[in-house]
């Protein structure tokens, strides 16, 4: 789920809170449709439930003054942020024929805000006074019951709530506050609050109150920011605060709703480092592919460079002379030099292809999550919409984690330049399938505009790049790679547009699956 969706309790779950209720309730979103109602309200209208959910005022209750009556508290209390008692006469009528012709008296009704974490209106609660619920008691009973609905509404709100008077003491908390911060409801209430707080937000959190309530200048009021918690062991964790304010008369009150953010830091630094080290090897075996190459283009004219000064020393056998003798010299000496040279490139080639690797029965699927987090990255900006169609049977390879991490971002973020410059709808599609031969195919499929024939051919050689800043190297690092993995890469431009490249990995779960049968 989003953020937006953690952050408050759902309708549903409100719905059955306001259904279970004993008093006449009826839940409703900000825009005045109904979400839901109580027994005892559905009984007063003459009306199923199912009657009532997800219509509007207009289409329940019968025109008239009644009617205005009954939405003018509701927006009253939805503008303010406060209850609106409702003291005009007045009955609700029905429009349905099987409604009842009683209909529900407006006397004494209370519309009550509902918050939301943002510190604005999540829903609106009408309470009604059923008959014989006593004639000095019904506001009483109807606050009470807003009162207890609220509570248990809020109760359901994932996030940490705390509610303060303008004094900054705790008048109330969620469990969910209770369990984060370690305290019980009767440790903290009627306490600053600053006991949540450590050093020095402790200090200078009655100051921030005396000054918005002098100068009503909002510096955190219906602003979410980052801020740090003290739970009673004294233990601090990152927190993310929004705060909202209500006004009951001359009293100000501030609730707060509170998210731990701990795991997501935690995710966060995890992701630096696997970025960190997915970079690191990314260097790592690029300067040793070019090392590489280098080897193998620079021992070919000193291999050159070798035969010219044999045949040199050749020709001078046959001069006489005084600098005869120191000329052979010079001569012998630099062929020595030439061919020391070559053995100290080809001993180089052989270090680098050697390519130390630990290779460990890894999660295919976790690789791909992995890599892409680390490849998606800003992903927004460029309008890519990412598939993933992941083959069951294709759940674990035989692989070093890091290089094939490397292969995915490399592959991943080519397809996500080449769509930058092409036109929508651009997709990207990451898959996985098993092969027969106890292999698993990884693709990576784009849309973009496609390669040249004579571009595909020689696309994994070094050097050989289609963009205007890059190496050529990353396609023959992961040729590397994926080769030294006992597999096989290339490229596929199918007919109706796009680039598809493929590689192979052993496979493992199969291997062992077919031993077992």
């Amino acid at each position: 789920m989003s953020q937006s969706s953690q952050s408050a309790a759902s309708p549903e779950e409100a719905a059955a809170v306001v259904a279970a209720s004993g008093h006449a309730q009826l839940l409703l979103w900000p825009d005045l449709r109904i979400v839901t109602a109580s027994d005892g309200y559905c009984a007063a209208l003459g009306l199923g439930r199912s009657a009532l959910a997800g219509r509007t005022l207009d289409e329940v209750f019968a025109p008239g003054p009644d009617l205005e009556i009954l939405k003018a508290s509701l927006e009253v209390a939805r503008e303010t942020g406060r209850p609106h008692r409702n003291d005009r006469s007045g009955r609700l009528l029905v429009q349905s024929p099987a409604g009842s012709a009683a209909g529900l008296s407006l006397a004494d009704t209370v519309s009550s805000p509902v918050p939301s974490p943002d510190g604005g209106v999540r829903w609106l609660l009408h309470g009604a006074v059923l008959p014989g619920e006593g004639g000095r008691t019904h506001l009483a009973q109807a606050l009470e019951a807003a009162e207890a609905r609220l509570r248990s509404v809020l109760q359901t709100v994932p996030d940490a709530m705390i509610i303060i008077d303008e004094r900054g003491r705790i008048e109330s908390l969620s469990k969910t506050a209770e369990r984060l911060f370690g305290f019980s409801a009767g440790e903290v209430v009627g306490q600053n609050i600053s006991m949540l707080m450590p050093s020095p937000y402790r200090e200078q959190h009655d100051v921030y109150i005396e000054r918005y309530l002098s100068t009503r200048e909002p510096r955190i009021i219906g602003i979410g920011r980052i801020v740090v918690g003290q739970r009673k062991d004294g233990t601090t964790f990152p927190m993310h605060l929004t705060v909202g304010e209500l006004q009951t008369g001359e009293r100000h009150h501030f609730t707060g709703f509170i998210r731990d953010l701990t795991d997501q830091q935690i995710t966060e630094t995890r992701l630096k480092e696997l970025q960190s080290e997915v970079t690191h090897m990314s260097r790592y075996t690029a300067l040793g592919e070019m090392a590489s190459t280098l080897a193998h283009e620079i021992n070919q004219p000193l291999t050159a460079i070798s035969n010219y000064l044999k045949g040199s020393q050749r020709l001078i056998d046959r001069l006489e002379g005084e600098p005869v003798p120191q000329l052979r010299d010079a001569v012998g000496k630099a062929a020595e030099q030439a061919l020391r040279a070559g053995q100290i490139i080809r001993r180089l080639r052989e270090f680098v292809s050697r390519g130390e690797s630990e290779r460990r029965i890894e999660s295919l699927p976790k690789l791909i999550e992995d890599a892409s987090t680390l490849a998606l990255v800003g992903i927004k900006d460029v309008g890519v919409e990412v598939r993933f169609r992941l083959d069951v049977r294709a759940d674990q390879v035989l692989a070093d984690r890091i290089q094939i991490q490397q292969v995915l971002v490399n592959l991943i973020r080519n397809a996500i330049e080449v769509m930058a410059d092409s036109e929508p709808p651009r997709t990207l599609e990451i898959a996985t399938a098993a092969d027969p031969d106890d292999m698993v195919v990884v693709s990576v499929a784009d849309t973009g505009g496609g390669l040249a024939p004579e571009i595909a051919r020689n696309l994994f050689q070094p050097f050989m790049t289609t963009k205007r800043k890059g190496m050529g190297l990353g396609l023959s690092i992961c040729r590397t790679i994926v080769e030294a993995h006992g597999g096989k890469i290339w490229v596929e431009t199918p007919a109706g547009g796009g680039t598809v490249f493929r590689f192979t990995l052993p496979g493992f779960g199969r291997q062992e699956g077919g031993h077992g049968r």
